[in-house]
């Protein structure tokens, strides 16, 4: 962490000067090199890590063809709680192993649902759906038009979303009146029904009571998790129609944490596209801790290193770090801090191009440009196309 410290961040009040006394107690965001060290401390910090993460008691649910896709519903256990729901998407005409590409959606506060907010499946959406593309994915379920890029698309449930996602009644009582009192919300504004955008409400605060028990239970949110995201790649790389040394990964905001997550985790993650969660902790300090997911904060990581350093420890491991200029959830100099060590780290592993970050003008979002540019970087490192 930098010498030169703010003397007032907004959120700490009058407890500013915290940051220079917790500075003093340990160097703060150290650089954390690329490597084995680095990958062992990350592991160490996430907890969940270990053990066997191959899927229990897979089972096809149903199969379809839709709009020049073919899809399955699958779901698997993970050995704990409500079993894993999962759609698989990939072009109808496709003959040979593909390239997989485990595609993550946002938190967005939103966890009644999981992979339907960026995917399209057997039957029609919630009308509401539309609106919530429109606002984060330009206007479409970004999965399915992954998989008519020639990719075999997994979209699967992690613990607290959709299929996995708690019941309500284990919630904080309170929620039910504050929700009610509320007059602007992401869900009211998306159209979302009034019972969805209750338990969305409720289940945010109750991200809070999670991460104590993940705490209790040795591990962390973001392990538990990214445990799940690891077991859902290893099955996707089981599959005869899978090409197993190609696989990726893609996802936006709170998807992009699991992205990050795993890019991290995963010795078999061969490419990895972070869209709109990528900054340095240092530079996040005064406004954009207290709104975001305890995904992009993994207990203790701080001690030894930065955001930026977990998602860069298995460098030159191809990585692509998308950035809104106009984020409302990132400060700017918060990502420019970020891209330009990551871009440190990538040159310093003698691999500088297998780093690409871009900048994109707007709110947070994975717009159509985004996408394209995103699924023409996984085509290059997956399929060939354009080396």
């Amino acid at each position: 962490m930098s010498q030169s410290l703010p003397s007032y961040y907004h959120d700490l009040s009058v407890f500013s000067d915290w940051v220079e006394a917790a500075a003093r107690q340990q160097t703060l965001f150290p650089m954390a090199m690329p490597g084995p060290t680095t990958q062992q401390r990350v592991r160490e910090v996430l907890g969940f890590c270990e053990g066997d993460e191959t899927p229990f008691d897979v089972e096809v649910n149903q199969q379809w063809e839709k709009d020049g896709l073919v899809g399955e519903a699958i779901s698997w256990s993970v050995g704990y709680g409500p079993r894993t729901e999962a759609w698989l998407l990939k072009p109808a005409n496709a003959t040979g192993p593909l390239p997989g590409v485990v595609a993550f959606y946002e938190h967005g506060g939103f966890k009644y649902l999981g992979k339907e907010k960026i995917a399209l499946g057997p039957t029609d959406s919630p009308p509401f759906m539309q609106n919530w593309w429109d606002k984060y994915y330009g206007g479409r379920p970004f999965a399915n038009a992954l998989a008519h890029e020639g990719f075999a698309v997994l979209i699967h449930d992690p613990f607290l979303w959709g299929s996995r996602r708690f019941p309500q009644d284990v919630m904080p009582d309170w929620t039910t009146p504050a929700f009610t009192g509320l007059k602007d919300s992401n869900w009211l504004n998306c159209g979302i029904p009034y019972e969805i955008g209750l338990y969305n409400f409720a289940a945010s605060q109750h991200e809070h009571q999670v991460e104590k028990l993940c705490t209790v239970l040795g591990a962390t949110l973001a392990g538990v998790v990214s445990h799940e995201d690891r077991i859902a790649v290893n099955y996707l790389r089981s599959r005869s129609d899978i090409d197993a040394h190609h696989i990726g990964c893609v996802g936006l905001s709170g998807g992009g944490a699991r992205a990050a997550l795993l890019q991290a985790t995963h010795p078999e993650m061969h490419a990895t596209v972070i869209v709109a969660m990528m900054a340095s902790y240092a530079e996040m300090l005064s406004r954009d801790v207290t709104r975001h997911t305890w995904l992009l904060f993994p207990k203790g990581w701080s001690r030894f290193g930065d955001w930026p350093d977990l998602a860069a420890c298995r460098a030159p491991s191809p990585l692509m770090v998308q950035y809104n200029l106009d984020d409302e959830l990132f400060a700017r100099e918060a990502m420019q801090a970020a891209h330009q060590r990551l871009a440190q780290h990538y040159a310093a592993a003698g691999y500088a191009d297998a780093y690409q970050g871009e900048f994109y003008a707007g709110p947070h979002k994975f717009d159509l440009a985004m996408q394209e540019s995103a699924f023409k970087w996984l085509a290059t490192r997956l399929k060939g196309i354009g080396d």
